[in-house]
């Protein structure tokens, strides 16, 4: 027998959804995502995405999306997510795990790029390191966060915030569905 009630977690899940779309501008900053990353697309650039734990399944989600498919088929967009082992590992030795994203951002991140970070605390240190170099090379930084925004919502042009301050599964819910109606954006934008 559960220790919880199923349908107090679904009706959890639906009430941060009810918070999250019932901001002023939720609407705004999604359609503006999408441009944003439609846009580098359009200008030969490529999507670069991050995240820790959870949110680095969601990262890599979003980038399998973008160069297979979503919803209908259609040419690769260029995305990746930073997800090498032997990447993550060699810069956690040498540099530290604060660092692990940034590097990469540095070597394979240009201007007309744009970094999609993902952090449900809104406080993760190598997304902090990776919005430095957006600034320092001219990518573009869209941000998935949760809680208040935390430190990241300065740091970066587009931060979408899902205002949760439970545990971070609430927020990587709402954070999928996102990522899904920013790839399906992205393919409406760029269909021929």
């Amino acid at each position: 027998m559960l220790s919880f009630n199923v349908l107090d977690d679904l009706n959890e899940e639906l009430e941060v959804l009810k918070k999250f779309i019932a901001q002023k501008d939720t609407k705004d900053l999604i359609e503006k995502a999408i441009e944003i990353m439609s846009d580098s697309i359009k200008n030969n650039g490529k999507i670069i995405s991050a995240g820790n734990g959870g949110s680095m399944c969601d990262a890599m989600h979003f980038a399998e999306e973008l160069t297979g498919r979503y919803r209908n088929d259609r040419p690769s967009y260029p995305a990746i997510a930073i997800c090498d082992p032997s990447h993550l590992t060699c810069v956690g030795n040498d540099y530290g795990f604060d660092y692990a994203f940034s590097r990469f951002l540095q070597g394979m991140g240009f201007k007309g790029d744009v970094f999609l970070g993902i952090s449900t605390s809104g406080n993760s240190k190598n997304i902090i390191e990776c919005c430095k170099v957006c600034k320092e090379k001219g990518i573009k930084s869209v941000l998935l966060l949760g809680k208040d925004g935390g430190k990241l919502k300065d740091e970066c042009d587009l931060p979408i915030i899902v205002p949760h301050f439970g545990f971070a599964d609430r927020i990587q819910e709402v954070h999928t569905m996102i990522i899904h109606i920013m790839i399906r954006g992205i393919e409406d934008s760029l269909k021929a």
